[in-house]
């Protein structure tokens, strides 16, 4: 199963800018937030009456007017998916859930990093709520859909020990693919974080079996930084591509 022209919003919330990507199908209103970590009240004003501040990227419609004219039912939240358990990606699920009456998703190997959102934050001097768990593990090699929105699940530790990356199957093509912090557009994710499995070979073993053999233009969403393709990073990233050689370029990634 596979949707047409999916609407894709990204907000760069919290300090530390992650990317949180609201995913809409306009044919049915379903909508999926992928790493809610922080700025839940931002998300919920915009998601529900499109009022205050909006996304930072956006390929759909800013106003009410506009997704009626596009014809695009009232939205409705149908789940929460995270792609890793760091605390600017899952910090404030709870908030989150308190709004939206669904289950989250987050890979059951990082279960216990995610006891640790709320304490993790403090060491970096950021509030947290009593972290969440989980309602749901996903599950690697298969396809979940979320209403009507379907998401191959490819496992890809190395920056976490449950880190994934959710592959939004679109008709047509190009897919969206949602990584949160294994790649990044010239870079990889850190692998020398305390408590979380952080292992370099791992991480690029990760990129070269799960990512490497997806289509080119498959666009990637970053859970820092801008956009970039599978092609591109494929081709030229200096840590995990083609021309990086045993341990890449540096052995670690640039952002968090």
């Amino acid at each position: 199963m596979a949707i047409t022209n999916p609407w894709v919003e990204c907000f760069f919330v919290g300090a530390l800018q992650m990317r949180c990507s609201v995913v809409t199908d306009r044919e049915t209103g379903d909508t999926v937030i992928i790493d809610g970590g922080s700025e839940p009240q931002r998300l919920i004003n915009w998601i529900d009456r499109f009022e205050g501040r909006g996304p930072d990227w956006s390929n759909g419609p800013s106003t009410s007017e506009e997704a009626k004219l596009e014809g695009i039912p009232n939205r409705s939240v149908v789940a929460l998916v995270n792609t890793h358990a760091h605390f600017d990606h899952s910090g404030h699920i709870p908030d989150l859930l308190l709004h939206y009456p669904v289950k989250w998703y987050l890979h059951e190997d990082d279960t216990y990093l995610q006891t640790l959102a709320q304490s993790s934050a403090r060491r970096w001097g950021f509030n947290a709520p009593t972290p969440a768990v989980a309602d749901e593990p996903l599950v690697p090699l298969t396809t979940m859909e979320f209403g009507t929105l379907p998401f191959s699940i490819l496992h890809t530790p190395g920056h976490t020990l449950g880190g994934c990356c959710l592959n939004l199957l679109v008709e047509g093509g190009p897919n969206h693919l949602f990584v949160g912090d294994t790649l990044f557009a010239g870079s990889v994710g850190r692998t020398d974080l305390p408590d979380t499995g952080g292992d370099f070979d791992v991480l690029a073993s990760s990129i070269h079996t799960q990512l490497w053999p997806l289509e080119a233009d498959t666009i990637v969403y970053p859970g820092h930084g801008p956009l970039t393709t599978i092609g591109h990073e494929r081709a030229t990233n200096p840590f995990v591509g083609e021309g990086a050689g045993p341990g890449g370029m540096y052995g670690r990634g640039k952002y968090a």
